[in-house]
């Protein structure tokens, strides 16, 4: 990957400045290029990591294995594209194995998370079945620890 992709991707609020710094080219070069990631979808968009399980104790994710009948002449992608659209769904993957997509959920609660999956998910036409997953603790999520680590300097006296 690109080292400035890289560095965007570690932290996307590192001032241009500083990152032309690390490349050692201009600043209107590293914008430049920023621009033309972002106008030729590269890069997506922006967005804070959040500690959910802080935010809000009774948030629920999910992750749901989804298998379902490939379409003729279009095989998943309309299917997993209605799917993407739900305001529900964090995620959607094409997946090799046992299921074809597997969808990430939030919810504010089990309830609210399993009735998606019942009334809005298993109707679609085409879907046969869904499993679901329900995320218990998240330790990591996109690379980044949701716990750091308290160390204690002191040496530990043993009576």
């Amino acid at each position: 990957m690109d080292e400035l992709l890289q560095i965007l991707k570690r932290d996307a609020r590192t001032p241009l400045k500083d990152i032309a710094i690390m490349l050692a080219q201009p600043e209107a070069a590293v914008q430049a290029r920023v621009a033309d990631y972002e106008a030729t979808g590269i890069i997506r968009g922006y967005q804070a990591l959040l500690n959910e399980e802080l935010v809000n104790p009774e948030h629920v994710r999910a992750a749901i294995e989804v298998r379902m009948t490939p379409e003729r002449g279009g095989g998943y992608d309309r299917i997993a594209t209605r799917i993407a659209r739900f305001p529900e769904v964090e995620s959607v993957f094409l997946m090799s194995g046992g299921y074809d997509l597997l969808v990430y959920v939030k919810g504010e609660n089990l309830r609210t998370v399993a009735s998606f999956v019942n009334e809005r998910l298993a109707t679609i036409d085409g879907v046969l079945s869904t499993a679901t997953h329900f995320t218990l603790k998240t330790y990591k999520d996109q690379g980044v620890l949701m716990k750091e680590e308290q160390t204690d300097e002191r040496l530990q006296v043993s009576p």
